[in-house]
């Protein structure tokens, strides 16, 4: 059973009068949670959402934040590549920062990205004085895999009866190459979205490197590695 949503990267009770959100790749899950949240509130407090990602095809939820823009007149969305020219280019600084939030000393921000990101957002702000102001979540992708010459077994899809040869990697990028589209998002565990059953065999979680071998269970596929032969209800 999967439990609720946890963390304390959450929007207080009292929404701010002017929110910054920021995020860099996958980061963009939380935050347009909240901007979703904000907006499904009838929030009418200015909010500026800036997102990073290497080109304009790697925009995650673009048209969806494109629709959100054109429907709350208090809600500015802006977009920076880090591989690819446009209105603003590169990785955050404090020039992108001026061009879209000019009153950012004013405003509650809350920051989600790689490492990279995170960094810089807390050197501006600190260098500013308004650190108290600052909300960040770092997110990482997966580090841990079994290396291709231990994976043993055979990974099953009982769904639609495809098998495949257990290669080492994450059970979402096996059943990929195997043809099968399983739900997903972020990729990195983050979100639940690729949650499916497994109901035979066992599994290692790349964050935690933990091994279960718990019949009937729910694992994250796009975080989880077989161990041996391994069925799924995919």
């Amino acid at each position: 059973m999967l439990s609720a949503a946890d963390g304390d990267f959450v929007l207080p009770a009292d929404r701010p009068e002017r929110l910054l959100l920021i995020s860099g790749g996958s980061g963009i899950t939380p935050v347009i949670s909240m901007l979703r949240t904000l907006c499904d509130e009838r929030h009418d407090g200015a909010v500026t959402f800036l997102h990073y990602a290497p080109t304009r095809d790697d925009v995650a939820y673009g048209r969806e934040l494109s629709e959100i823009a054109a429907r709350h007149p208090n809600v500015r969305i802006a977009h920076a590549y880090t591989r690819e020219a446009g209105a603003l280019t590169g990785h955050l600084r404090r020039e992108h920062l001026h061009a879209v939030a000019p009153d950012m000393v004013g405003a509650e921000a809350y920051v989600c990205g790689p490492p990279g990101l995170i960094e810089t957002a807390r050197r501006i702000w600190a260098e500013d004085g308004i650190e108290q102001r600052l909300y960040v979540e770092s997110f990482l992708p997966p580090a841990l895999a079994l290396a291709s010459d231990s994976a043993e077994g055979n990974v099953r899809f009982a769904s639609t009866g495809e098998q495949v040869k257990n290669s080492g990697c994450s059970i979402l990028e096996q059943a990929e190459l195997a043809g099968l589209s399983p739900e997903l998002s972020s990729r990195i565990g983050i979100c639940n979205t690729c949650t499916c059953r497994k109901t035979a065999g066992s599994v290692r979680n790349l964050v935690s490197g933990e091994v279960s071998s718990a019949e009937e269970e729910d694992v994250q596929i796009c975080i989880s590695v077989p161990v041996g032969d391994v069925e799924l209800d995919l």
